[in-house]
């Protein structure tokens, strides 16, 4: 298997089988989802709906990573708290066909969420709130962690080192990717000894699903420990005013069920600025994988470049200015 082109061999026969392996038989229809870090498609089961087949990428999570992350979700759901959990087959979460690891799931609907609306923030809120409080029982241990390191300094150093930036621009953002990590530093240190918990870890809309009984999500692969704040900061948007609204409708929800630490406000926008240098790299560590030229074309030109140096120079004012209160 290439570990450029992890998933040349995921064949239409090679996925089908690997769910037939399970026990289950499906009927021959599948549907690719959107997913671009795995690979994950709706099966359709012989007399029995759909499943969803969740295809990780070969190298990224180890077992142990994964069966941590599938472990979270269980703990969640068996407290009746709405997430989609993996399926148990043969006394296990995590399966293994031909060199695929794989998961199944429950087919889960749902609408994207109303966030313009204070009741829709305030019982997102409640949701992160019952969430945190579970997974502040203790942390993972195979799992990672988001911080400066591995989401902002390894990151730099990769696309600098590497054929990643075009070179009339390279000194620029290598410059102006210093000024921010160096505000994301100084954020972390105002902020002082902050919690560290089991997170969502990629908590933005495209993860919630709404429906009548409310919000569910649907992917915790990118599960880490972090502070609390990491989850609520991708749901705020708009100017400060917006924002300040936003957050006081989740808080409300929130501190239904856990106390928010005021002191982690003075990170939102150093995990915003880190989350911004990690993507760039993230896309770049991937481009052999043929789906990602073709969903960001633009990468590795000019004015992506461009507006990257002055998304940053955004962030090193942001990082400068007074927290949301």
């Amino acid at each position: 298997m290439n570990s450029n082109t992890p998933y040349e061999d995921l064949s239409p026969e090679r996925l089908l089988n690997a769910v037939d392996s399970l026990g289950m038989r499906s009927d021959g229809r599948l549907l690719q989802l959107n997913s671009f870090e795995n690979r994950v498609y709706q099966v359709w089961i012989d007399d029995d709906g759909q499943r969803i087949a969740k295809f990780y990428r070969p190298g990224r999570w180890s077992d142990s990573a994964i069966l941590e992350e599938h472990a979270f979700t269980v703990e969640l759901a068996d407290q009746e708290i709405p997430v989609v959990r993996p399926l148990p087959f043969n006394g296990t979460t995590l399966h293994h066909y031909e060199g695929y690891h794989f998961a199944l799931f429950a087919k889960q609907g749902g609408r994207p969420p109303e966030l313009d609306r204070e009741q829709t923030l305030e019982w997102l809120g409640r949701f992160l709130g019952r969430i945190h409080a579970i997974g502040a029982n203790c942390l993972y241990q195979s799992r990672p962690s988001i911080d400066i390191s591995s989401f902002g300094v390894e990151p730099r150093n990769f696309l600098v080192g590497g054929n990643w930036l075009p070179e009339g621009l390279r000194a620029a953002w290598a410059s102006v990717a210093d000024q921010a990590l160096d505000g994301v530093n100084e954020a972390y240190h105002r902020a002082g000894n902050v919690q560290m918990l089991r997170l969502h870890g990629d908590c933005h809309p495209g993860n919630l699903l709404w429906t009548d009984d409310g919000p569910h999500f649907v992917d915790f692969d990118d599960s880490r420990n972090g502070p609390s704040i990491q989850d609520l900061w991708m749901f705020l948007s708009g100017n400060e005013v917006d924002m300040r609204e936003q957050f006081a409708a989740l808080l409300r929800g929130y501190e239904t069920f856990r106390e928010f630490d005021d002191s982690e406000l003075q990170l939102l926008e150093a995990l915003r600025t880190l989350r911004l240098i990690h993507y760039s790299a993230w896309i770049a560590r991937r481009w052999k994988d043929p789906a990602f030229p073709a969903a960001f074309p633009w990468f590795g030109t000019v004015h992506y470049w461009q507006d990257r140096i002055l998304e940053l120079r955004e962030q090193v004012a942001l990082m400068q200015e007074p927290p949301l209160i």
